[in-house]
């Protein structure tokens, strides 16, 4: 599926634990917004930041998925010219869908930014979870998974070194 618009610097994502084992995800670009309520079933935080770093790695497209019990949030990252493809598709039930093609979900997100906007949202988005819980908050609230100290560390590194960033990086990264 073509990303049918613009690529866009405005990308804001909020990562929010809400109660014991969910997360909403807020995003937001110039045009439109969405909230994603998601399970500690899958490491859902840590799925994102690896997949935002294996962009910088591979020039194909990475997929991974949230669970929402019973659905599936499958997140499509697509590298595209100077921009990144984004695309989420909701499939009902997380049982059958994992075998099932892109194509068979709804999409409930569309958007493109350049790579530097979106891997500094999601940087933005997990420092904000550790400042505001810590380490050991964030495992009491998500349970099954602890915060992704590494990958957020890697994922800091490679945007650091390889993307043209004017945002402030000031804030002190695990």
């Amino acid at each position: 599926m073509q990303v049918d618009h613009a690529s866009t610097d405005v990308f804001q994502l909020k990562w929010e634990l809400v109660g014991h084992g969910w997360a909403k995800c807020h995003l937001a670009d110039d045009a439109k917004q969405a909230s994603l309520l998601v399970s500690y079933c899958t490491d859902a935080l840590a799925d994102l930041v690896a997949a935002t770093s294996a962009l910088y790695e591979q020039g194909s497209t990475t997929r991974f998925f949230f669970d929402a019990e019973p659905q599936e949030l499958r997140w499509v990252l697509r590298p595209a010219n100077d921009a990144i493809g984004v695309t989420i598709h909701k499939f009902p039930d997380v049982a059958v869908s994992p075998d099932l093609p892109d194509t068979d979900g709804t999409v409930i997100w569309q958007s493109a930014h350049p790579r530097h906007a979106f891997s500094h949202a999601v940087l933005d988005a997990a420092q904000n979870v550790l400042t505001e819980h810590g380490e050991a908050g964030y495992r009491a609230k998500w349970k099954l998974h602890p915060f992704p100290v590494s990958l957020v560390r890697d994922l800091h590194g490679l945007h650091l070194r390889d993307d043209d960033c004017d945002l402030p990086h000031e804030r002190t990264r695990p």
